[in-house]
């Protein structure tokens, strides 16, 4: 009878995806996979086929970790309330392997080249595009943004702000709580 896994393989994709996040999918050498994981190249394999699927469940479980504490968020706090903390929360996250978000920074490494990692990458953030665009539709049907306003454009904004405070977070002399608090307040006018 084969002998089954001692591992937890949740575990092991989060611990992947924490490295992969950091160095990306190029700069994530097997040798870093075997020492976070505490596996040795044959058992990587076994339970996970290639670095490819390994990088694609990090890639869903990244997305799915973030998907979960915003809909958190609003489930506590409301549409626009959230809207409004989300930019800061994503900065205080003790948990982040790195500041900038995985997906664009996965599909800026590997869209020149057409890897599937990078559509796979660019679906999670129009997922994320469309949560948010529910969440600006939400608050306009309370009131709490005005009709004129096309809920798919202040998404759009709202990512690629986000995506530019995470960047730009990176930077040590960059103040990214001064622009997150910038970011809810420019919500705040709508």
């Amino acid at each position: 009878m084969p002998r089954r896994p001692s591992y937890d393989k949740q575990d092991l994709i989060c611990r992947a995806r924490d490295v992969f996040w950091r160095k990306g999918w190029a700069g994530t050498s097997l040798k870093d996979l075997e020492n976070v994981l505490q596996l040795n190249p044959g058992s990587i394999y076994s339970a996970f086929g290639s670095k490819d699927a390994l990088y694609s469940l990090a890639l869903d479980r990244y997305i799915a970790d973030g998907s979960a504490g915003l809909d958190k968020m609003v489930a506590d706090i409301g549409p626009l309330a959230t809207l409004q903390a989300y930019p800061k929360s994503i900065l205080e996250n003790d948990a982040a392997a790195a500041r900038a978000c995985m997906l664009a920074k996965t599909y800026l490494e590997l869209a020149p080249q057409n890897h599937p990692l990078a559509d796979q990458a660019d679906a999670h953030l129009r997922t994320m595009e469309s949560k948010f665009t529910a969440l600006f539709a939400a608050a306009q049907s309370n009131g709490q943004i005005a009709a004129d306003h096309d809920t798919k454009q202040l998404a759009q904004r709202y990512q690629s702000d986000l995506l530019g405070l995470r960047l730009s977070a990176e930077r040590p002399e960059f103040d990214a709580f001064k622009t997150a608090d910038d970011i809810a307040q420019s919500l705040a006018r709508l």
